[in-house]
């Protein structure tokens, strides 16, 4: 069983650039790796942005300033696009992020969070271009995912707004369940079934 999740307030790391592609968040060459290595990928996680060709950090990077920290990601629209590598999200959990809010996900990377026990949160633009304006203002600002009641609050405004999450992933995000535990904790329920339905 994974963590389980229930509410978040985390301070934010901004990342105000739309269309992030999967090859952005983990390039290809390090997709050589057929298990989820979390430290491994998580150290790699924006590798090309993090790094400069000598391989000294590119100070430039939010990832590298001091100024921003926290479990929740900010990312403009679009994050997740290009090709379909679980390595993406692997990267995201592993770095230790545990929430990203965004106002677009492509839908194959949207689920491969879900799948990684991270929350792909989608908020409209103006809450989003707000959430940037705060953070900008004040990094130790703090926003609070709740996800039993499916919300996000901009706790230095008060503003809040409703997220969709599939029924399913809420469930096993809440119980800190992935797809085999939940069939495991269902196997009674399944078993009666095939009984009745031979």
């Amino acid at each position: 069983m994974k963590q389980k999740f229930n509410i978040i307030t985390s301070t934010c790391v901004p990342l105000p650039l739309e269309n992030v592609d999967t090859d952005q968040i983990i390039p290809a060459r390090f997709l050589k790796a057929t298990t989820r290595e979390e430290k491994f990928f998580g150290d790699n996680l924006f590798r090309d942005w993090r790094f400069n060709a000598d391989g000294s950090l590119n100070k430039d990077f939010v990832l590298n300033d001091p100024t921003y920290s926290g479990c929740i990601l900010v990312a403009s629209k679009n994050f997740g696009s290009g090709s379909s590598r679980e390595h993406a999200a692997w990267a995201i959990a592993g770095y230790g992020f545990r929430v990203v809010i965004s106002s677009f996900f492509a839908d194959i990377h949207k689920n491969n969070e879900l799948n990684n026990f991270v929350l792909p949160v989608v908020v409209s633009e103006p809450f989003l271009e707000e959430l940037f304006r705060t953070i900008r203002t004040n990094p130790e600002s703090l926003v609070t995912v709740d996800l039993p009641n499916q919300t996000v609050t901009n706790n230095a405004t008060g503003k809040s707004e409703h997220f969709e999450i599939n029924g399913y992933k809420k469930h096993c995000l809440m119980n800190g369940l992935d797809d085999i535990d939940f069939l495991v904790q269902n196997k009674e329920k399944t078993e009666q079934w095939e009984q009745v339905n031979k």
